[in-house]
């Protein structure tokens, strides 16, 4: 099954050398153990923009949806067998990035 496993922070751009070193590590064993499907950090909130279609005309509105100090600056998305596994790997991506993370499975059809 897989597992987003999402990375807030509330600071833009605010990894630190060894912080990326960890991050870099625990990647690699993610990949190493076939858990690895994809991960990246993303944008600020400054840079979304937000689009409404849902009446047939566009809106589009700069930043994000949420106004909120912390936000998701990246994120891993794992294969693991079950929820026990994701939340020990979250766990271990927690540390290697020292930030909080939130695990959540993906609904897949």
């Amino acid at each position: 099954m897989r597992y987003l496993i999402s990375v807030i922070d509330d600071t833009t751009n605010s990894a630190t050398g060894d912080e990326m070193q960890a991050i870099d590590i625990f990647n690699e064993k993610l990949r190493a153990n076939n858990q690895w499907v994809l991960a990246c950090g993303i944008g600020s909130p400054d840079t979304a923009t937000v689009i409404d279609n849902r009446e047939g005309k566009s809106l589009f509105s700069s930043g994000s949806f949420l106004e909120s100090k912390e936000y998701v600056a990246g994120f891993w998305i794992i294969d693991a067998p079950n929820g026990e596994v994701a939340l020990i790997l979250a766990a271990e991506g927690s540390k290697a990035c020292d930030r909080k993370v939130e695990v959540r499975p993906l609904l897949e059809g």
